[in-house]
């Protein structure tokens, strides 16, 4: 599959070409000097012809250099690439009226169009701006006690929240997990610090303050969580004492 493109733009007549079939990589190159490049008189590539001759690595290695293939890869796949794509400029060069005027729209074909995906997920089809899908997100919203946004999709984004974390399976099989335990802060009567000239601003202020507060503890815990992990792993290294050496 990784030379598809390439071969089929050069025509090559196997459909199903086998990059792992060591003949059938001579036999492509054998094609590839026969029909594209013709760097060789015909009677100089009696060596690559012999695709069953043991001597025939060394032909290859020396047409490699007589075309001065830059590749110093050994790697059949990395030299069939370059010799592929050399293939197509010497198609191109040689029949430079035919393709310079061609573009994606003109050589684009009906049956090489991407195929049509039906899906059979239901959400794919909805149309999330209908006047249908935003009653249906406030309704849920109000359902679930989630405050109403004026953008319909950043309430729909609450109350995923929400699902995830209060009716997840495992927070309904355990419901005291997701219980928030404590005394409740009173935000209102937390110094902010300074003062924004407005009593509802400065409580805003204050409730992102502690939002933020609250994401970089999470932070903090997940950090701790990967030094623990990583500590578990470095506290009890395996040490082999057979590579040891004593005195010197």
């Amino acid at each position: 599959m990784m030379f598809k493109r390439k071969l089929a733009a050069l025509e090559y007549p196997v459909k199903d070409f086998n990059v792992n079939d060591e003949r059938e990589c001579r036999s492509l190159i054998l094609w590839l000097e026969d029909q594209k490049i013709r760097h060789y008189k015909i009677e100089d590539r009696k060596g690559l012809r012999d695709v069953d001759s043991p001597e025939w690595n060394n032909s290859f290695c020396q047409y490699l250099h007589d075309l001065a293939c830059p590749v110093q890869s050994e790697k059949m796949t990395e030299q069939l690439e370059w010799l592929l794509s050399f293939s197509v400029r010497v198609e191109y060069a040689d029949n430079v009226d035919k393709y310079k005027n061609q573009t994606a729209e003109k050589v684009k074909k009906p049956e090489l169009s991407a195929p049509k995906v039906i899906s059979s997920n239901p959400l794919d089809n909805l149309d999330f701006e209908s006047p249908d899908f935003k009653k249906g997100v406030n309704a849920l919203a109000q359902l679930l006690n989630v405050t109403a946004h004026p953008d319909h999709l950043i309430t729909l984004k609450a109350i995923s929240k929400v699902v995830c974390q209060r009716l997840s399976a495992d927070a309904l099989e355990n419901p005291q997990s997701v219980i928030v335990k404590g005394k409740p802060f009173p935000f209102q009567e937390a110094d902010l610090g300074f003062d924004l000239g407005d009593y509802v601003l400065n409580q805003a202020a204050k409730i992102l303050r502690l939002l933020y507060i609250h994401d970089v503890r999470d932070l903090q815990t997940k950090i701790n969580e990967c030094i623990v992990a990583v500590q578990s792993i470095t506290a009890n290294p395996k040490t082999d004492t057979k590579l040891g050496k004593v005195g010197k």
